[in-house]
């Protein structure tokens, strides 16, 4: 009896050990991210412009443009990168023409980005361990990995990692993965780079209701992630910066004090989840033809939207969280359709997604690289207090949707 009083019943103990481990899971094996870089064509065009040169060609091939101009502006795009100027994709021609373009331009963005990355970080090429390229908008052989390491001075036993065809959620997978990879090698560095070219896959002789959608939705960029093992030096950099920034926090401080500091937020990456919806292959996706990569692009990508709730709450319990322990949410921008159902689906509170809109609005959908850019753009801004029960930090959500059908989830603590 007096060990029942001391030690409580063997379920109670069985709780209290997983309550432990969930813990331990959350300050052990932290990859840290400790910095984004991004990186865009020069060429970047109103939705008006664009849509206007679309309707001069398409007009001649029997273009509806009642439903053109209905579904240009359903989309809320306002602007967006080509890879090219406007004037040259009336010149491309079929399949190789397109990938030669995405090519060069994919290259020139890849080593600018990756410069930028490193020298925001002080860091040379030699000091990271692993590349992880992502894409899904051209095709090369050599990767774009191998062609990169002859533009910036890698170290020759660099590892590389393509990664081609996860679509618009391989950026939050590209942070799982190459998270997962650390824990494993916990004094190492590695880079995460995603490129989409997305301009350079419109079909010009296809008029269905697909191709009109992806005219007015996908735009074309880069970005970089640099994360780290939880032993590499950066992290203790990393922690004592965290560190005076809670201490910033919790005081008052001037406005140009507190915008400093929020440079010192670096978040970790304590867990991950994937998703798959079986036979959903025809929702999203390519499908390979000899003019290039016409997409696919069904009405029920909603619909899995939907279905997200009970996938997030197992994975936020796994972890001794729920949802108003999250005061973050990275998205992707699906689609203005799909980022309504995602908030209303996990009842968010009002403008938790204003970031994603705000991302479609000036630049499109740009695929795998989308939540980079809008981790890019939180990481040089302020951090949210969290309004939920959780006392032990800041805590985000990194949420992508893509072909299979399928999702990825990454969870962030600051």
């Amino acid at each position: 009896m007096l060990r029942f009083f001391l030690y409580g019943s063997p379920s109670t103990r069985a709780f209290h050990r997983v309550v432990c481990r969930q813990r331990q899971m959350l300050i052990r094996d932290r990859p840290h991210i400790v910095n984004t870089a991004t990186a865009f064509p020069t060429h970047y065009h109103s939705q008006q412009e664009i849509s206007f040169a679309l309707r001069t060609v398409w007009i001649k091939k029997g273009l509806d443009v009642a439903i053109f101009d209905r579904l240009q502006k359903a989309v809320t795009v306002e602007g967006r990168y080509l890879a090219l100027p406007m004037s040259e994709y009336y010149k491309l021609d079929g399949f190789a023409d397109c990938n030669r373009a995405w090519l060069e331009v994919a290259l020139e963005l890849g080593e600018r980005v990756i410069n930028d990355l490193l020298e925001k970080t002080n860091l040379y090429p030699q000091e990271i361990q692993m590349l992880m390229s992502v894409t899904s908008t051209g095709v090369t052989v050599p990767s774009l990995e191998a062609r990169l390491m002859n533009r910036i001075a890698f170290a020759q036993d660099l590892k590389r990692v393509p990664l081609f065809g996860l679509g618009c959620l391989a950026g939050t997978a590209g942070v799982a993965r190459v998270g997962d990879y650390l824990k494993g090698h916990p004094d190492e560095a590695a880079i995460l780079l995603t490129i989409e070219l997305c301009s350079l896959t419109l079909q010009a002789e296809d008029l269905s209701i697909a191709n009109i959608i992806s005219s007015g939705l996908f735009g074309d960029g880069a970005a970089a992630v640099l994360l780290v093992g939880d032993k590499h030096p950066l992290v203790n950099i990393n922690e004592k910066r965290n560190s005076k920034a809670n201490e910033f926090h919790g005081s008052k401080v001037s406005k140009d004090e507190s915008e400093r500091d929020h440079e010192f937020h670096k978040p970790m990456v304590l867990s991950s989840k994937s998703i798959f919806f079986p036979d959903s292959e025809e929702v999203m996706g390519w499908d390979v033809t000899d003019r290039g990569l016409k997409i696919m692009l069904g009405q029920g990508v909603p619909g899995f939207a939907k279905q997200l709730r009970p996938h997030v709450d197992s994975f936020l319990a796994e972890h001794g969280l729920s949802i108003p322990d999250i005061a973050l949410w990275l998205t992707h921008p699906g689609g203005p359709k799909v980022i309504d159902t995602i908030e209303s689906c996990l009842e968010l509170p009002p403008k938790s997604l204003d970031k994603t809109r705000k991302h479609l609005r000036e630049v499109g959908n740009i695929s795998s690289t989308s939540v980079l850019v809008i981790l890019d753009e939180c990481l040089n801004g302020p951090i949210p207090k969290i309004y939920g029960k959780s006392d032990t930090g800041n805590f985000g959500i990194m949420l992508s949707l893509g072909p299979a059908f399928s999702g990825e989830l990454v969870l962030l603590q600051w």
